[in-house]
């Protein structure tokens, strides 16, 4: 047996290591490194309660929203405030907009062009893969750069910049819009949808978002393999066996996204708070999520985040500086992928039907493009502009509060105790510490270290591609993952 370790890894958010022991051509065991400490929880401690909402964006420069979201729950849970309805919607516009912009960078600009490293050039659909999403150089991002500038545009007239918006607050937005505005904004909406519908897709999102099953899939991508880049996507990952690739078999979980203007209901999210495991959705309890700290460079032992503490320690007997949550003791996965096999969509419960795989995730990131931006353009017209769209009060003086929610990447929690106006305790639980966490104090590893087991390498690689297609498939921004 010998030991590869791959990293840092290019056109990922942070710093990541990857330790693999590999025995003839397969990894056998793997280690996943967060190296760097950043401490974002132990500077909040003493602040100001509404200072979250200046410190917390600032974790990340690119799910900066999804941040300000929890702060702004957090504030809100502690505090008691109930933003009024056009507070939801545009916070979900906001966030929307962040997520999916997140979602089609990934497939564009981060994973896409991994199908156009060397180790593929003997295959007959190189040279138009490499043509098409060739990382900067390719055609894709002459197409997708300008369609997401028009994109994000929504952000300036909601947010009034990104990343680090200060208009989200726990009573709503602090941004009013107007009838102008609106159309405005639908104007811009529909020129994206047009950029997905005939460059993305080469479909209607709402056919797109129908699609019920892996078979299904594959046919219509055989149809539009010419024109669609996701289709083009497909058509890879049947060839190359990327359903067989990075596989867990774990349990999913997901916050609920979209809170407050979702399923026809003023406080229902657009899809569901909850877990999937052994082919069927299940309730969340959230009193049964705790931290371990037995391979991480933090003193403590196993505690709720609401509990928790975050004391670096270098001389620990650890190997990252990313904790491991877990769920009931549980290593539990999160993502777009989690986020629709909790809402129970049958595309998504098909694709996973063998356990979570790298085609599943990257599919269900795009599943989610076709059925998030139908949804924003009914929220968008569902906008009062002669209504309130904050409620205002002070920010909490004593009390606890949690915020939850789901970025583009998974499960995002913030957890805040506040005395006297100040912040007593601060924790953060990001996506990429669930998905990429440490072994635990029973030895279990976190996700992608088990996603990495069995991954094959081919002769000769010093980074191999199939490890590299996994760990996209995760997407991780590391960044958020260790404070």
């Amino acid at each position: 047996m010998s030991r590869l370790i791959v990293g840092p890894f290019n056109r990922v958010e942070g710093d990541l290591e990857v330790q693999l022991d590999v025995s003839s051509d397969a990894v056998v065991e793997a280690r996943v490194v967060s190296p760097l400490y950043r401490g974002f929880e132990a500077m909040l401690v003493g602040k100001a309660a509404g200072d979250a909402l200046v410190y917390a964006p600032r974790i990340c420069g690119i799910c900066s929203v999804s941040q300000s979201v929890a702060a702004a729950g957090a504030l809100q849970g502690a505090s008691g405030v109930v933003a009024p309805q056009n507070g939801y919607l545009a916070v979900n516009l906001v966030h929307a907009v962040e997520n999916i912009a997140d979602h089609l960078t990934h497939f564009y600009l981060f994973f896409m062009p991994d199908f156009a490293r060397a180790v593929y050039a003997g295959e007959g659909w190189y040279a138009a893969t490499a043509e098409r999403f060739t990382a900067l150089k390719g055609s894709a991002s002459a197409d997708f750069l300008p369609a997401r500038t028009g994109f994000m545009a929504l952000m300036g007239v909601l947010a009034g910049k990104w990343p680090h918006t200060l208009a989200i607050q726990p009573g709503g937005s602090t941004r009013a819009v107007s009838r102008a505005e609106i159309a405005r904004m639908g104007g811009m909406l529909r020129g994206f949808r047009r950029f997905l519908e005939r460059v993305t897709f080469a479909d209607s999102l709402e056919n797109v978002g129908a699609l019920a099953s892996r078979d299904a899939l594959l046919a219509w991508a055989e149809r539009r393999a010419s024109t669609s880049d996701f289709a083009r996507f497909v058509m890879l990952s049947r060839g190359l066996g990327l359903n067989q690739l990075g596989r867990t078999h774990i349990r999913h979980m997901s916050f609920g996204a979209y809170h407050g203007a979702g399923n026809g209901t003023e406080d229902g999210p657009l899809f569901a708070r909850g877990t999937f495991a052994d082919g069927a959705p299940g309730p969340l309890s959230l009193d049964r999520i705790a931290e371990d700290v037995a391979h991480a460079w933090y003193q403590g032992d196993l505690a709720h985040p609401a509990a928790g503490q975050t004391r670096p320690d270098v001389t620990a007997d650890g190997y990252s500086w990313c904790k491991a949550p877990r769920l009931d003791g549980q290593v539990a996965e999160v993502g777009a992928l989690s986020r629709q096999l909790v809402a129970g969509h049958p595309l998504a419960m098909d694709m996973a039907w063998g356990g979570a795989n790298v085609e599943a995730r990257v599919a269900a990131r795009m599943l989610e493009v076709a059925l998030v931006v139908p949804e924003m353009e009914r929220w968008l017209a569902a906008i009062d502009p002669a209504a309130p769209f904050i409620t205002h009060a002070s920010n909490a003086s004593d009390g606890a509060g949690a915020g939850l929610t789901e970025a583009a990447r998974g499960s995002l929690g913030h957890w805040l105790q506040a005395d006297q106006g100040r912040i007593a305790n601060y924790q953060i639980i990001a996506p990429t510490t669930w998905n990429f966490s440490p072994r635990d104090a029973a030895g279990v590893p976190g996700p992608l270290e088990q996603a990495l087991e069995g991954a094959p390498i081919r002769a000769g690689e010093a980074e191999p591609v199939a490890v590299q297609h996994i760990v996209r498939s995760f997407d991780p921004c590391m960044v958020c993952t260790v404070h």
